[in-house]
Formats: C-alpha cells, sequence, structure tokens
C-alpha cells in the first residue's frame, strides 16, 4: 500500500510539474498600447451613461461636443466651420413630426363601405393633410415603368405590398414616392407581403425628422391588410385580394379603377431642434490644392427603452463612439507629423440615427465649396474585428477613390475583402449623403471586410441598450483602423500621389 500509495504521489507530483511547465511556457496576455488604451478611454467616456446616449437637443449632446472639441483643440486643430462666430460648431436646424390623428372612409356610389376601428393606418409627412372622396387605381405590384401623370392625378393609387417572383428588392426603390412624385393624390398599400399592420404602425407611428427649412410636402400613405381590403371589396365584382394579384402577376396587366372612393385624413405633432456638427481643420500647405475629409457621426438614441427595463439608454459604443474616437486619434497622428499638401477636415456629424442629417446639413452648407473635397472617408461601428482582418470598402466601385484605396492597401500590407458586400450599407451611413452631392466618399473600414461579423451585430446588438462599451470591443483593432485612416488621409493629401481633380 505504501508502495502504491508513494507511485500515486510521484505521478500527481510529475503532472504538477508538467502543468507549472505549460503554464509557465503560455505567453502573457500582450499589454494594450497606449493607442488602445487612448481608443479604450474615448468609448468609454462617450458611451457612458453620463452622456445620456448623445442624443441630439439634449445635454447629452453638450456633453459630447464639449468633449470632442476639447480634445480637438488640445490635439492642435483649429476650428473649421469658417462660419463667424460659431468656431467649431455649426448649428443643423431639425424638425420633428410626430404622428397624431389617423382617419379613413371609402364610399362605393353613395354607399358608406364600413370597416373595423383602426384597420387602416394613415400617415403624412406634413402637419395635416387631407384627401377627400378621390377614386381608388389597382396599380398591381406597382414596378411598372410610372404611369403618366395624367392617369394617377386625382386618384388614390391602390399597390400591392408584395413583389413579383425572382424581382430583386434593392433594384425598385420606393415605389410609394414614385408614385406621389407622379401625380397620386395617395397611396394605400394592400400588406399582402411580409409586412403586417402592427409592423408598419409600430415603424411609421414613430417621429420623423427633416432639415429646417426642407420642402417636406404633405403626402398621404395609407395601409390596411389583406383581410380588410377584402372586406372592402366585398360585393364588388373585383372579388379577393388573391384575385387581384394574379391579375397583378399577369404579363398583360394594366391599372384599372376599383370604382370604390375613399377619403383620408391625417394630423401631425411638429418640434424643433436646435443641434449641432463639429468641424475641425488641419491646415495645409496648399489649401488652394482642395481638402480631404474625414468624418463619423457622434450621435445615438438616447433613453431607447422603457421599464420595468434596468437598462433604458442607448449608450451607442461602437455605434459609433469607435468612430468618434478613431478620427479624433487619427487626428491626433497627423496634426503632429509632417505638414500635408491639403488641407483635412474632421467633422462629427449630428443626426445620422435620424436619417444622416446632419451630413446633408454639411453638404448643404460646406466650410468650402463641395467641388475642392478630393476625398471624403467616413468611419462608423468600428472595433468588431481583430488587427489584420480584411479591410471592406462600403461604396466600392463607385468613386475614383478606389484604385489609390487599394495602394494604401498593399503598402500597409493589409488584404482588401474580395466581393461588394460592404455596399449593402452604402445608404446606411453618411457618405451616403456626400455621394449625392458628387463628392467622393467612401467609409473604407475592417470591421466591413467582415460581413459575417458585421451582420451578427446588426441582428444582436446593433440599436440596443447592448452597445456598451464592455460589449467586446477589440481596441487593437480599433488601432488598425487609426492606422488606415491615418494612410488614408495622408495619401490623398498629397499632390503628387492625388493630383487635384
Amino acid at each position: 500500500m505504501k508502495r502504491a500509495g508513494g507511485w500515486r504521489n510521484a505521478v500527481t507530483g510529475a503532472l504538477a510539474i508538467s502543468a507549472l511547465a505549460l503554464v509557465a511556457a503560455k505567453p502573457a496576455p500582450k499589454k494594450p498600447s497606449p493607442l488602445e488604451l487612448s481608443l479604450k478611454a474615448h468609448v468609454e467616456t462617450l458611451a457612458s451613461d453620463e452622456f445620456e446616449g448623445r442624443e441630439p437637443g439634449t445635454e447629452g449632446e453638450t456633453k459630447t461636443l464639449r468633449y470632442l472639441a476639447r480634445q480637438w483643440f488640445d490635439i492642435g486643430m483649429e476650428a473649421g466651420t469658417n462660419i463667424p462666430g460659431s468656431g467649431w460648431f455649426a448649428p443643423v436646424d431639425l424638425v420633428e413630426r410626430e404622428p397624431v390623428m389617423s382617419r379613413a372612409s371609402f364610399t362605393r356610389g353613395r354607399k358608406r363601405l364600413p370597416l373595423p376601428e383602426g384597420s387602416v393606418f394613415v400617415v403624412t409627412s406634413g402637419l395635416r393633410s387631407l384627401v377627400q372622396d378621390a377614386p381608388m387605381l389597382f396599380v398591381g405590384h406597382a414596378t411598372m415603368p410610372v404611369m403618366p401623370r395624367a392617369e394617377l392625378a386625382g386618384r388614390v393609387a391602390v399597390m400591392l405590398d408584395s413583389l413579383p417572383a425572382g424581382t430583386d428588392p434593392q433594384k425598385v426603390g420606393d415605389r410609394a414616392g414614385l408614385l406621389l412624385d407622379a401625380g397620386a393624390l395617395a397611396v394605400i398599400t394592400i400588406l399582402d407581403g411580409e409586412r403586417g399592420l402592427e409592423d408598419v404602425i409600430a415603424r411609421r407611428n414613430r417621429a420623423g425628422y427633416a432639415i429646417a427649412g426642407d420642402t417636406i410636402g404633405d403626402e398621404i400613405e395609407a395601409f390596411m391588410s389583406v383581410a380588410t381590403a377584402d372586406m372592402l371589396l366585398a360585393g364588388s365584382s373585383h372579388g379577393t385580394i388573391a384575385k387581384l394579384r394574379a391579375e397583378a402577376d399577369g404579363v398583360q396587366f394594366a391599372p384599372y379603377a376599383l370604382g370604390i372612393n375613399s377619403t383620408f385624413e391625417a394630423t401631425s405633432r411638429e418640434t424643433r431642434i436646435r443641434t449641432h456638427n463639429l468641424i475641425g481643420r488641419i491646415p495645409g500647405r496648399s489649401p488652394s490644392a482642395g481638402a480631404v475629409l474625414m468624418m463619423a457621426h457622434w450621435d445615438h438614441f438616447g433613453e431607447c427603452a422603457q421599464a420595468p427595463a434596468e437598462d433604458l439608454i442607448c449608450n451607442g459604443a461602437i455605434d459609433n463612439a469607435s468612430g468618434l474616437a478613431v478620427v479624433t486619434e487619427a487626428a491626433r497622428i497627423l496634426a503632429k507629423g509632417r505638414p500635408m499638401d491639403r488641407d483635412v477636415y474632421i467633422v462629427a456629424t449630428t443626426g445620422e440615427e435620424l436619417g444622416l442629417l446632419g451630413a446633408m446639413a454639411f453638404a448643404e452648407n460646406p466650410p468650402i465649396p463641395l467641388d475642392s473635397i478630393v476625398a471624403a472617408f467616413n468611419v462608423d461601428s468600428t472595433g468588431l474585428v481583430p488587427p489584420g482582418s480584411p479591410i471592406g470598402i462600403v461604396g466600392k466601385g463607385l468613386t475614383p477613390l478606389d484604385p489609390l484605396i487599394g495602394d494604401v492597401a498593399r503598402r500597409m500590407k493589409r488584404k482588401l475583402a474580395p466581393g461588394n458586400g460592404p455596399n449593402a450599407y452604402i445608404k446606411r451611413q453618411d457618405s451616403w449623403a456626400l455621394m449625392q452631392h458628387d463628392v467622393p466618399a467612401v467609409m473604407v473600414s475592417s470591421s466591413y471586410g467582415d460581413m459575417e461579423r458585421i451582420e451578427r451585430f446588426m441582428e444582436d446588438t446593433y440599436h440596443r441598450p447592448l452597445d456598451q462599451a464592455g460589449a467586446g470591443i477589440n481596441y487593437a483593432g480599433m488601432a488598425d483602423d487609426v492606422a488606415l485612416q491615418v494612410e488614408l488621409v495622408r495619401t490623398f493629401a498629397d499632390i503628387k500621389r492625388y493630383p487635384a481633380r
């Protein structure tokens, strides 16, 4: 027994020594670099509860812009608004409109067609809109070429929400908008596809936003379920929505009148919001040669959940405290480095989450002529991937910037992700607003080089209280994006590498 016990003790001791040797051989975790620590500090500050979710027009905005302006001033940037008395802060006046009242009624001949209360949802883009006793015209899936104005004028277009089999939704566009632009008094959508009435109400009952002074209009849209539409058609010669859909799928389909007149009324409540873009400038040696722009949106949603949820604030750590951290630290490196040929403007935009409104306001009232901006680089939702990951380009193939971006990647020994997957997000970020004004603008990011990871973030964390500073952000990967932005800006600010257009 004693011998057996001694043998066991010897084996146990040997195993323990081996385990200790393995632990000793395992490399210690890499110590974060000073840049990673700076990025982490920015994100933890901007995404803290103290900043209240960075909602435009709130105390959270004041704290956010004060923090960023202090950082940018300490870097050595100059105020870049070129607005006397404004310095760093370019005012952006927004209009918030929230639906209040929705009413619909229908007649066939002189007979009123009763429908259940609340079965039709009506919304307007204006303060009050009224369409009275207008004939309804069935336009099928509304994917045909836009109808002549004479056919739509004075009528309500009735459209199926579904699309014909094999139709690419990305290529269809805003069907209701096209019908309204073509002269329809209103558009009513029969929800025969994936969307239900509750889904539409939940989405369209939220406040809508626009830049003050923009023409908003007073367009009316209405929505109803298939069951409600079948009740409306009951007793007519048109049958059911299933029959109408079969007709709409036919090759010979042409719009026709339903013999029903409709009255719609909707109202909204309006609120004015004063918010700001923050604009800084790193002067170049030859400002007449144009400028390079680096941008990131600062805004988020403020409180986005309701009790009894424990966490009510959408802190927006990845979206987009991460982008603010990257452009701030990239600007710090650029400002301390060798002077560049072109001016570099750094912009923190407001209202991105409300529809790219800050970027639109910048494009409508730029501090310099837009045609002098030779390249613009947006940074949004970084820190999702580890260092060395492939780089994605949101806007690939849509600007003349691609060849030189490729040269930068090769020089940095970075791989460009294949394919055009990142372009699925082209209209969902600020560079799109600039592209509409012919500014060559893209988003070059390692996060968008991993479509699986970015889509998982969108599904699990995006626009939720879960997007917090401690939620697995990879600061080493963010540091890679800082280096990338620095090299992009330096390259495009170099007159020899990128001559003026």
